[in-house]
């Protein structure tokens, strides 16, 4: 739908130039960039999925109390990031990640509306959500002593409706995964007035309303935009900057669409808005917020990578490195995941000295037949180049912290693994972990790595399905298939280019069909593990292939080859740009203030309409 992919672009962003006439160029180019970004993004996030519905699986055969709430814990932390991937560019501000992550601008629910119109449960009185104080009074006023714009009460009503429906998605998504609400911070009841609910705030254990909490996001979430916008109009020689003509596109489809429902219901296009959205959101407003929302993004996007691989010496990058070394530090290792402690120790137990028996093993204490069959190949309990950060991510027991809530969050089991007392043939079982050391932490001098890559994914039945839920017949399939597409290949000129002009009519995998199944720059622990094995095996050549079996089905695989790039001094070059990035944003945000109107404030919306 229209909502759906405003609010992605919204958060994928784009590029402004201060050039006004070379400004709308630009901005088509980089959102071009950003398409093939947010396909990877997509990819990530379904990685991410596969991993909360596995854990979700383990905690409904669960029946110790302790360890489910150990699985808890990782399915809280994998959805937290699969809320985040994509939801901020690279090198943004902690606050301004939060407040993206918060209120993601324009989604419109138009299922609101439906319900207030056939309960009865409008917003009380028609003139009165058009009334002139909304239009006409200031909300707050933002400014760097340079820059100023004050914000309208509409202004700020559009973006509590966005802000609100945002922490309706969250709360959803949150419950679809069973994560306790009160944990998430989240244990409100959006069907009664938030003013008579309370929240705590989880850093400072500040006690508040909803209503008094939803009043500060809002707040944040307009500073933030106003900053962003500001600055992009300043730099654009006093110019409102162009948006793309997708974007453009976007906001269109967008109020066709929502005017369309209005006319169902005998309203205008603007009776509709300020019914959903609150006083004085009119088709203006909207049209106004969104776009600036837009030129907001854009510009965040643009100063967030305007730092570059040339603007760091290799000095400063290696120097990074050192002060940063275990970020850097990579071990090998078998590691499995069992469904209770118990299990992982009865795992333990039974490993041999040498690690011979840990598929067997891995087998034997998996739980469904998709994972029976997958584990009985080394490759899927073998983690190769594995960072802190990358156990940290997938949710591992042994890369759990010591205690979630303190300040500086600690880990000892990860402490163990990249001990420098660790050697080959370690073993650990750490709660539900266990993992076999192959090879101990260090930076090693592994380098980046480009390939192509044909996935078939089984065709289930139903197609909401993930391909861990196959048939064995319906993977049997998917195998032919990739054979048949491989050996078709294999019997012409078997080139390259002849690989990547198969990928478009045979890939399920959305993020590479337009670029040949490429992906560049591949460092250890970006892809699914036994993908990632492949790629990093040592004895692996330009011009291999093969079909390497993954949790989304088989890969076709073509090895491009082997860059010049050491991964820790890619990674750390990554790292130090994002940091200046980040100095960049803070720097920025620190000089705009936001003061609220406290007359104008007396206008703002508090809470939704209940009907008594």
């Amino acid at each position: 739908m229209a909502k759906k992919q405003l609010e992605e672009d919204m958060l994928a962003g784009g590029s402004i130039n201060a050039d006004k006439d070379k400004a709308k160029a630009k901005a088509e180019k980089l959102a071009a960039k950003n398409k093939a970004k947010k396909e990877k993004l997509d990819a990530k996030r379904a990685s991410i999925k596969s991993e909360i519905d596995k854990l979700k699986e383990q905690k409904e055969k669960c029946e110790n109390e302790e360890e489910k709430k150990t699985l808890d814990a990782k399915i809280k932390k994998l959805s937290d990031k699969y809320n985040s991937v994509g939801s901020a560019p690279n090198g943004l501000a902690p606050r301004t990640k939060k407040i993206i992550q918060s209120a993601v601008c324009i989604v419109i629910v138009v299922a609101l509306l439906v319900t207030y119109v056939s309960t009865g449960l409008v917003r009380k009185g028609f003139i009165a959500s058009l009334s002139i104080p909304a239009q006409t009074l200031t909300a707050a006023t933002i400014t760097n002593g340079t820059e100023k714009a004050k914000v309208k009460v509409s202004t700020y009503n559009f973006y509590f409706a966005s802000t609100y429906n945002s922490l309706i998605s969250q709360q959803s998504s949150y419950e679809q995964y069973g994560l306790d609400l009160a944990d998430m911070g989240m244990d409100v009841d959006f069907d009664q007035p938030l003013s008579k609910q309370t929240y705590t705030d989880p850093e400072t254990n500040e006690t508040m309303t909803w209503s008094e909490h939803m009043e500060e996001l809002v707040l944040d979430s307009i500073e933030s935009t106003y900053t962003y916008y500001l600055e992009a109009v300043a730099q654009n020689d006093g110019e409102e900057p162009e948006i793309t003509e997708e974007q453009q596109s976007e906001i269109d489809e967008a109020l066709d669409s929502y005017k369309e429902t209005a006319n169902q219901y005998g309203y205008t296009l603007s009776g509709y808005l300020v019914r959903a959205m609150g006083k004085g959101v009119t088709e203006a407003v909207f049209r106004t917020e969104a776009t600036r929302q837009y030129i907001a993004q854009n510009y965040q996007s643009e100063l967030s990578s305007s730092t570059t691989s040339a603007d760091v010496t290799e000095e400063e990058v290696t120097a990074y490195k050192d002060e940063n070394i275990d970020n850097y530090k990579t071990v090998d290792i078998k590691i499995f995941e069992c469904s209770t402690e118990d299990d992982a120790k009865a795992f333990a137990d039974e490993l041999k000295a040498d690690g011979s028996n840990f598929a067997e093993l891995a087998v034997k204490y998996s739980s469904g037949d998709f994972y029976k069959r997958a584990y009985a190949e080394d490759t899927f309990s073998t983690v190769t180049g594995a960072t802190r950060n990358n156990l940290i991510s997938h949710g591992y027991a042994i890369a759990t912290p010591d205690d979630s809530d303190a300040e500086e969050l600690t880990y000892s089991g990860l402490d163990w693994l990249f001990s420098s007392d660790r050697k080959a043939g370690d073993i650990k079982q750490e709660s539900t972990t266990v993992v076999y050391v192959l090879s101990p932490a260090e930076v090693t001098d592994r380098k980046t790595v480009n390939v192509r890559h044909i996935l078939i994914a089984p065709e289930n039945a139903d197609e909401n399905a993930q391909a861990v839920d196959a048939t064995e017949s319906q993977w049997n399939a998917a195998y032919s298939k990739a054979e048949s597409i491989l050996n078709e290949w294999k019997s012409g000129d078997a080139t390259e280019d002849s690989f990547a002009a198969l990928v478009a009519d045979n890939s399920t995998d959305t993020g590479s069909t337009e670029n040949g199944g490429l992906y560049e720059d591949v460092a250890t622990g970006e892809m699914v593990d036994p993908f990632s094995n492949w790629c990093f095996d040592s004895s692996r050549k330009a011009g291999d292939t093969a079909i390497v079996m993954t949790e989304y089905g088989y890969h076709i695989m073509y090895f491009v080859g082997t860059n010049n790039e050491l991964i820790w001094y890619h990674s750390a070059e990554q790292d130090l740009i994002n940091e200046n990035s980040t100095s960049a944003t803070d720097k920025l945000e620190e000089a705009y203030t936001l003061k609220v109107n406290w007359f104008g404030s007396r206008y703002f919306e508090k809470d939704v309409d209940i009907d008594s």
